[in-house]
């Protein structure tokens, strides 16, 4: 490896980024307006809400990432788990949209030795590293709940994202880590 291990890291955290943001945006595609906006239980989150939730806190994360607390004193936390007259799917999308810019650009700006500097979230420091991580493995998390909701309420409508159960010999998986699609498939 000729690239040194933080410029890889950074790299590689923007890929891993952008595959969890296509997933949930390809989930998001195959689900209604009324779906879009249900919730399974009223203990659980519809997909708006938890689009609204992510976008949240990116913007509250990475505004400003290196000089002040990831939980700006503008969040209202509470409120992304409300659907408010103004939440419709355009504008909850264009919120998501801007929460991946901005969490996408602060990680393109940032450089190996910033790795190691100290960042406050919710009062607590961290490492910028551990920042990161800790940030991917949430939005993993909601992903994951994105997916799931949309792939229920999708039915037998549903497009897989993945490989197709019973599909695993026809896909090819590179060195890279990517799954090639047989031919004729997207």
């Amino acid at each position: 490896m000729n690239q040194p291990i933080g410029q890889h890291y950074l790299a590689d955290i923007v890929r891993q980024l952008e595959k969890l943001r296509r997933l949930a945006e390809d989930a998001v595609r195959q689900v209604k307006d009324d779906q879009f906006f249900l919730a399974p239980d009223p203990e659980s989150n519809s997909i708006a809400l938890l689009l609204k939730h992510v976008a949240g806190n990116m913007r509250s994360r990475w505004r400003d990432f290196l000089t002040t607390d990831g939980e700006k004193p503008d969040r209202h936390r509470d409120r992304e788990f409300e659907l408010e007259a103004t939440d419709t799917r355009a504008a909850l999308m264009e919120r998501w949209d801007e929460g991946w810019g901005c969490a996408l650009n602060t990680i393109r700006s940032l450089r190996p030795g910033d790795l190691q500097k100290t960042v406050r979230v919710r009062g607590e420091s961290h490492t910028v590293l551990e920042a990161i991580n800790r940030q991917v493995t949430h939005y993993a998390y909601h992903v994951g709940q994105i997916v799931y909701l949309a792939k229920h309420l999708a039915g037998p409508s549903w497009k897989t994202l993945s490989i197709p159960r019973g599909r695993s010999r026809d896909y090819d998986v590179s060195t890279s880590g990517e799954v090639h699609r047989p031919k004729g498939e997207r």
